[in-house]
């Protein structure tokens, strides 16, 4: 029997606390609604949608002493993951705290993140750090991690594929200094902004255009509920996302979308059809509740169904 692709994460594994308004959004104002938290991070949340299709995954991040960090590190044990993380046991467990209104779209997000800052950029020069990337059959980073920490990761195996999650605008231009590293980014029209300057109206050609001359050899664009944009060396092209059954939160769609098309490119998958799988995942995890969905083969089949084929870009 074939192994499963090692697949090795270096980013965000932290608390995520997400505050929902009951009804109608008043900016300025207090807002009745529902406070949750449980365990999140883009590197970890993509890690567990790729360990449920196929994909044996390890983890790298960091982490304080605090209870916060004890519920990171069972989480990260539940899932099945290698936990390959630091421990700081003076310091606080990042987090990120999200309000999302009536609709479950986002209003704000906070991050308390400085430990990563201060953090990766030593930890990346561990040597068991360097020996799992060596194992592994590529790399998923994500952008909460220094320029120099993914400059000196993403040298580490010069020859392996190296998938990256943008994170947020204010974090994508740390993948600039990588971009001719990177096999694939995932990044979404807020964060090509970020990284480029274009406008959210901006046509499919002039995004590609802008994206390919900040060194992005492929990549992949969400907007929301419209239709993704990606490109790759065999051209460009659209997939509409389905509708969702029901929204319950949007948060951690992106990074279901990213661990499920890295999965699928893992075991054997061009991007057309692997971004198929990536956009069937972001629908489960718009209708979860959980910082990433959990599901089963028939709850992805059937998720995978309603998903449409690519649409190639003249």
């Amino acid at each position: 029997m074939k192994a499963s692709p090692l697949l090795l994460g270096v980013g965000g594994a932290h608390i995520d606390r997400r505050g929902r308004v009951s009804g109608a959004y008043v900016p300025a104002a207090s807002n009745p609604g529902i406070m949750r938290e449980d365990v999140g991070g883009g590197a970890f949340n993509a890690l567990r949608t790729a360990a449920r299709r196929s994909v044996a995954a390890s983890l790298m991040s960091v982490r304080g002493g605090d209870s916060a960090g004890e519920a990171v590190a069972g989480a990260i044990r539940q899932a099945g993951i290698t936990d390959l993380s630091a421990i700081f046991l003076d310091r606080s467990t990042p987090s990120y705290t999200a309000i999302l209104d009536g609709a479950g779209e986002l209003v704000v997000g906070l991050a308390d993140m400085a430990l990563y800052d201060m953090a990766f950029p030593k930890q990346v020069r561990r040597s068991s750090l360097r020996d799992a990337a060596k194992m592994a059959d590529a790399l998923l980073v994500d952008a909460n991690l220094p320029a120099s920490a993914l400059e000196r990761l993403t040298a580490l195996v010069p020859e392996k594929p190296v998938f990256a999650i943008a994170i947020s605008p204010a974090k994508a231009m740390r993948l600039s200094t990588v971009a001719g590293r990177l096999s694939l980014t995932f990044l979404n029209r807020r964060e090509v902004h970020a990284l480029t300057g274009l406008t959210y109206g901006a046509q499919a050609e002039q995004v590609v255009a802008a994206l390919r001359a900040k060194g992005l050899r492929s990549a992949v664009v969400t907007a929301g509920s419209e239709a993704l944009l990606a490109y790759d060396g065999d051209g460009i092209f659209t997939l509409s996302p389905p509708s969702p059954r029901h929204i319950v939160d949007v948060t951690g769609a992106g990074d279901a979308l990213a661990g499920a098309t890295v999965a699928a490119m893992l075991n054997g998958l061009p991007l057309r059809a692997a971004l198929r799988e990536g956009a069937a995942a972001a629908l489960l995890a718009i209708e979860s509740a959980a910082s990433a969905p959990d599901f089963t083969a028939k709850d992805f089949a059937a998720a995978l169904g309603l998903v449409p084929q690519a649409a190639e870009v003249p």
